[in-house]
C-alpha cells in the first residue's frame, strides 16, 4: 500500500495514521515516491518518520531519482533509513520523467540517462560497502543494517530500461498505467527474467503498481482517479491527462480488485503496490480485510 503523499494538503497526522494502519498488516510493503516541484513531503525526510511509525512492514521508495541528489549524501540518507528501520528498506531508483524536478534543484538534464543511473547505483553500493570515496579521514557512514545495503529496484515502464538495469538492479519497480493490462505487465516481467538470466543474475524481484479507487468509499471511483491525476500530473497538458484518465488504474469494487490481484499473482508478480487516489484511511482497512 502506498501512502497518499501526492494528495493535496496531506498532513503528518494522516500520514502517521496510514503508516500505522498499513503496518498492522497484512500488507507486505509501505511505499511512497519522490517529487521535488510539488507540494508532497520530502521522501528522504519521510523515510525517517515512517521507520519510527512502523515495526513490521517493508518500506519501499517508488521511486527516488538519484540525479536529483548528491550521490554520497543520498547513500548516507538511505543507509540511515535502513538502520532506523532495522533493514526493512527497499530502494526503487529511476531517472524521472519531469524536467521541472531537475530544474528545481539545478540538476543537469543530460544526466537523465540509464548509464548515469547505473553509475549512481554503483556509487551507492560502494559507499554502503565502506569505500572511502571522499578522501576524508573516515568513509561516509553509517553502514546499512543489511550488509551491502538495501535491495535496489529499477523503476521503469519499458523493456529497454530493464535490459540496461540487469547488471545492477535486484528487480523491477514497475508501473501499470492501465491497471487492468495484466498481459502487458506479463510481457515486461518476461523481459526482466530473460535480461537477468543473460546477465548471469538470480531471478529478479518483480513488482508493479497502479492507481486505485474503490466503489465502497467513493460514489464516483473513476472520477476520483481523474481528479487525482489532474492534480498529480500537473506537468502535462490537461487534455493529455483527460485522455488518460478514463482507463488509468483500477476503479471498481473490492471483489473486482480481488480478481485483478489474482491475475497479477498468476503471472508471477512478487508484489503489487496499490496507489490510493484519495487520503481516506478506510481504504486501508477495506483492502486489509480483502487480503486477509
Amino acid at each position: 500500500m502506498t501512502l497518499p503523499v501526492m494528495e493535496p494538503d496531506i498532513g503528518p497526522d494522516s500520514l502517521q495514521e496510514w503508516a500505522e494502519r498499513i503496518d498492522e498488516g497484512p500488507f507486505s510493503s509501505l511505499c511512497f515516491g519522490e517529487r521535488i516541484a510539488f507540494d508532497n513531503p520530502d521522501a528522504l525526510t519521510l523515510l525517517g518518520a515512517v521507520a519510527a511509525w512502523t515495526r513490521r512492514v517493508r518500506i519501499t521508495t517508488t521511486v527516488v531519482v538519484p540525479q536529483l541528489h548528491d550521490p554520497v549524501l543520498l547513500a548516507k540518507a538511505l543507509a540511515t533509513g535502513d538502520r532506523l528501520s532495522h533493514g526493512r528498506l527497499s530502494v526503487g531508483l529511476g531517472v524521472g520523467g519531469r524536467d521541472e524536478d531537475y530544474a528545481a534543484v539545478g540538476a543537469d538534464l543530460a544526466d537523465r540517462t540509464m548509464a548515469d543511473l547505473a553509475e549512481r547505483a554503483r556509487t551507492l553500493r560502494r559507499v554502503w560497502n565502506g569505500e572511502n570515496l571522499t578522501g576524508a579521514t573516515l568513509p561516509v557512514g553509517p553502514r546499512p543494517h543489511r550488509p551491502g545495503g538495501p535491495e535496489l529496484l529499477v523503476g521503469t515502464h519499458g523493456p529497454r530500461t530493464l535490459r540496461h538495469a540487469a547488471g545492477w538492479a535486484d528487480g523491477l519497480a514497475g508501473m501499470a498505467l492501465d491497471g487492468t493490462d495484466v498481459s502487458g505487465t506479463a510481457t515486461l516481467f518476461d523481459v526482466a527474467r530473460e535480461a537477468w538470466a543473460a546477465a548471469g543474475r538470480e531471478a529478479p524481484r518483480l513488482t508493479t503498481s497502479f492507481w486505485f479507487a474503490l466503489a465502497e468509499t467513493s460514489d464516483d471511483p473513476r472520477g476520483q482517479i481523474h481528479r487525482h491525476l489532474r492534480h498529480y500530473m500537473n506537468w502535462l497538458p490537461p487534455t493529455l491527462v483527460d485522455a488518460l484518465a478514463p482507463t488509468a488504474g483500477f476503479a471498481g469494487t473490492l471483489a473486482d480488485l480481488r480478481d485483478l490481484l489474482a491475475r497479477f499473482a498468476a503471472i508471477g508478480a512478487d508484489e503489487v503496490n496499490l496507489i490510493p487516489t484519495s487520503d481516506d484511511p478506510r481504504q486501508v482497512a477495506l483492502v486489509a480485510d480483502l487480503l486477509a
